[in-house]
C-alpha cells in the first residue's frame, strides 16, 4: 500500500457568542490484554494493520462522523477491527476536535506495548475502539464500566433521585426510536437533571435497547453523585445536574405539570453554527513508499524497547504530578512539536517537561532523536536531557530547566532587552558557537538543523544553551553530505539545503551567521520582510560601504566597541556566504570570536531570485517549514509550509 499516514490540522476560532464545546474530556481508557504470545512477524503485521486502520478511521470520521474499519486478513490472527464515532449533538467541527484529542490518548493502549491487542477510549463527546477480533455485533462485554462524579448532590435528595430515575429510563426508551440518540432533562421542584444516551452505529435496535437497559441498572450505583456515566461496548449513557450537551443542536424539551417531555434532536442550521463556531479543517494526505512505512513501524518497536531499558525512563504519573497535571499556570511555551511545562520532580529538581504531539512519523523521529542522539551528550552550551516517558497518553521529554527564556523572547520585547548589554551579547554569541563546535566536531558529528533565536535558551548567568534537537541528524564520517527532506526555519536555512536538499554541518554555520546579525542588530530576520532587502542583504550593503555599525542595536546607545561589533558582523557574513565550502567550520568561528584566528574577507551571501522571493513572501522568515521534497511544485511546498505553521 502506498498511501501514507495523515495529517489532520485543526485551526479553530470562537465567534463572539460561541457556546460550542467539543467535550474532549477523557472519561475512561480500557486496554485489552492477551496472554497468548505473538510471534515477531505477527506483531509487526498487527502493528501495520493498526496504523492502517487508524489512518482510514480518521479520514472516515472526519467525513461522516463515524467509521467502521477492518484491516488485514484473518490469517495469523493479525486483523485489526476499529470503530470511531462522535456524539450526535456535536457539530462537525467539535466532532473533529474531540476525535483528534481522543487519538492522542491512544498511546496508552497502543499495540507496540507487548500484550496489548485492543483499547476503548471514552470521551464525553466521542468514542474510539480497536481490537483483534470482530466486536461489531457486541453491545455488552465484561469490560463495561460505570464512572461516577466526584461531588455529591446537596439539595432535595428524594426529588433528585426521582428525577434521575425518570430521566435515564426515558432515555433508554426513546433512543432506539430515534436513530440511536436522544437528549433531554427532567425538572421538578427546582431540581433539574440533564441526560444524553447514544448507541453506537453498529448496534441494532434490540441490541441498543438491551445495552441501555443494562446501563440504566448499573448507573443507579452512582447515587448520590451529581453525575454518572455508563460506558458499554454498544452504548453510552450520561446524566448530570449541569447542562452538558449542545443545546444548539436539538430542540429543548418542554415541561408538563412538573414532568419532563424529551425532545427530538434536530440538526442546527448553518447560520447558527456560524454564530457558534468558525472552524477550518485541513486534511493533508502524504504519499510515502512501503519501505519507509515498515522502517517507521520498526522504529516504534525499537523506541519502546530502548526507553524501557534506559536509565532515563521516568514514570508518566511522576511527570504528570510534577507539572500539577499539566496546569496552564505551569506552561512555558508551545511549539510545532509540542508544549513545554515547568515541573518539580520528587527530589525537588526543577525541570522543563515537553509533551510531544502524537502524529506518527514526526513524533517518532523527534523522540528518537532526543533519546538516542542527545541523551549521552554533555556540554555547558547544550540543554541536557534528563529523562523521558513513553508509557502515558502522550510521550514526554524531560530537560534541565533554563530560567531566563530564549534569545527570541529577549529580542521580541517579551523580556527586558536592556539586559542584553554588549558584554552579554558577546557571551551569548561565543557560547552558542562553542556549543555548535562541540556538536559538529567533538561529539558524534551532529547537525542541529534548526539553529535560531527561539532555540537558544539563556541561563541565570546568561550562559546560552542550544535546545530542541528534534530535527537533528547524525552526519556519518564517510559522507560528504546528507540528502534529506527539507526541515528547518525559513530565514535561517542555507541555500544549498533549500534548493538541492544537500545537508552538511555548514547549514548550521549559515544559520549561526544569521543569528549573529540578529543579535547585534537587535532585530529578528523577519522584521526585514517589509523592506526590499533581507537582513543578509542589508548587512552586506553596509559592509560594502564601510558602515557596518549603522545596524548595531540602538538600545545599546553606543556602549559597545565599534571595531569588535564590525568584526562580529563580518564573521556573520563569512558564516552566511553563498558557497558552503567557503564557510568556516565552527571551531574556526570560535577562534575568530576569541581573536585567535584571522578574519578573511567574506564573499557575497545568497540573494533570492524573483521566483524564490515570491515564495519567501508567502512564508515569513522565522516561521517553521518542512518540505517533502525540493522537487515538488510551489503549491505542494506551500501546503507543507502550512503543516509546519499549525
Amino acid at each position: 500500500m502506498s498511501l501514507r499516514s495523515f495529517f489532520v490540522i485543526f485551526l479553530f476560532y470562537h465567534a463572539l457568542f460561541a457556546l460550542a464545546d467539543p467535550r474532549d474530556t477523557e472519561v475512561a481508557v480500557l486496554c485489552t490484554n492477551t496472554t497468548a504470545p505473538m510471534l515477531q512477524t505477527q506483531r509487526q503485521a498487527f502493528l501495520g494493520n493498526f496504523y492502517d486502520s487508524l489512518e482510514a478511521l480518521t479520514a472516515l470520521v472526519t467525513r461522516q462522523r463515524y467509521a467502521l474499519v477492518v484491516k488485514g486478513t484473518t490469517e495469523n490472527n493479525t486483523t485489526v477491527y476499529a470503530f470511531g464515532e462522535c456524539m450526535k449533538d456535536l457539530s462537525k467541527p467539535d466532532c473533529d476536535v474531540c476525535f483528534a484529542k481522543c487519538k492522542t490518548r491512544l498511546l496508552r493502549c497502543s499495540p507496540f506495548q507487548r500484550g496489548i491487542v485492543g483499547g476503548r477510549l471514552f470521551f464525553d463527546g466521542c468514542y474510539l475502539r480497536y481490537d483483534g477480533y470482530n466486536f461489531f455485533n457486541e453491545s455488552l462485554s465484561p469490560w463495561d464500566v460505570t464512572v461516577c462524579g466526584s461531588e455529591d448532590f446537596s439539595g432535595n435528595w428524594s426529588v433528585y433521585k426521582a428525577n434521575t430515575v425518570e430521566l435515564v429510563e426515558n432515555l433508554s426508551i426513546e433512543v432506539p426510536k430515534n436513530e440511536g440518540f436522544f437528549v433531554g432533562y427532567v425538572s421538578r421542584r427546582n431540581v433539574t437533571v440533564y441526560g444524553l444516551a447514544q448507541c453506537w452505529k453498529y448496534v441494532n435496535g434490540s441490541a441498543c435497547q438491551n445495552c441501555l437497559a443494562e446501563a440504566v441498572t448499573r448507573i443507579d450505583s452512582c447515587a448520590p453523585k451529581q453525575e454518572g456515566k455508563a460506558l458499554n461496548a454498544g452504548c453510552y449513557l450520561m446524566y448530570s445536574t449541569h447542562n452538558f450537551y449542545n443545546s444548539s443542536n436539538h430542540n429543548a424539551p418542554q415541561e408538563n405539570q412538573g414532568h419532563k417531555n424529551l425532545a427530538i434532536i434536530v440538526a442546527a442550521s448553518s447560520a447558527s453554527l456560524a454564530l457558534l463556531l468558525i472552524v477550518v479543517t485541513v486534511i493533508f494526505f502524504g504519499r510515502k513508499n512501503l519501505l519507509k512505512r515498515r522502517r517507521e513501524r520498526r522504529q516504534f518497536g525499537v523506541l519502546w524497547d530502548t526507553v524501557n531499558k534506559s536509565k532515563l525512563n521516568i514514570a508518566y504519573e511522576i511527570l504528570e504530578k510534577a507539572t500539577d497535571y499539566f496546569s496552564d499556570s505551569n506552561k512555558l511555551g508551545q511549539g510545532g512539536s509540542g508544549s513545554v511545562y515547568k515541573g518539580a520532580l520528587p527530589d525537588g529538581t526543577t525541570v522543563a517537561i515537553k509533551r510531544l504531539n502524537f502524529n506518527t512519523s514526526q513524533w517518532a523521529d523527534h523522540f528518537f532523536n532526543e533519546v538516542n542522539l542527545i541523551s549521552g551528550i554533555h556540554h555547558k552550551n547544550l540543554v541536557k536531557l534528563l529523562g523521558c516517558s513513553i508509557t502515558g497518553p502522550e510521550s514526554l521529554l524531560v530537560y534541565e530547566f533554563v530560567p531566563n527564556h530564549s534569545l527570541h523572547d529577549h529580542l521580541s520585547g517579551r523580556m527586558n532587552s536592556q539586559q542584553l548589554t554588549w558584554e552579554v551579547r558577546h557571551k551569548l554569541i561565543l557560547g552558542t558557537a562553542e556549543g555548535l563546535a562541540y556538536l559538529h566536531e567533538e561529539s558524534q558529528r551532529i547537525i542541529h538543523r534548526d539553529i535560531k533565536l527561539g532555540n537558544v535558551l539563556i541561563d541565570d548567568d546568561f550562559t546560552p544553551k542550544i535546545a530542541d534537537f528534534g530535527l537533528a541528524r547524525l552526519f556519518p564520517e564517510d559522507k560528504s553530505h546528507l540528502s534529506t527532506a527539507i526541515c528547518g526555519t525559513l530565514g535561517y536555512m542555507a541555500p544549498e539545503y533549500v534548493v538541492l536538499g544537500k545537508l552538511t554541518d555548514k547549514a548550521d554555520v549559515y544559520s549561526f551567521g544569521v543569528l549573529i546579525m540578529e543579535m547585534i542588530s537587535g532585530r529578528k530576520s523577519k522584521s526585514f520582510v517589509d523592506n526590499s532587502y533581507s537582513i543578509l542583504h542589508t548587512v552586506w550593503n553596509l559592509y560594502g560601504s564601510n558602515r557596518l555599525c549603522d545596524i548595531v542595536d540602538p538600545i545599546l546607545e553606543g556602549n559597545y566597541p565599534a571595531e569588535e561589533a564590525c568584526k562580529l558582523l563580518k564573521i556573520g557574513l563569512l558564516c552566511a556566504q553563498a558557497s558552503a565550502e567557503l564557510r568556516p567550520p565552527m571551531s574556526v568561528v570560535v577562534e575568530m570570536i576569541n581573536k585567535n584566528h584571522e578574519i578573511t574577507q567574506p564573499t557575497q551571501p545568497p540573494f533570492l531570485s524573483c521566483a524564490s522571493a515570491q515564495f519567501s513572501k508567502s512564508i515569513l522568515p522565522g516561521e517553521s517549514f518542512q518540505s517533502r521534497s525540493y522537487t515538488q511544485s510551489s503549491q505542494d511546498s506551500m501546503t507543507e509550509s502550512l503543516i509546519q505553521r499549525a
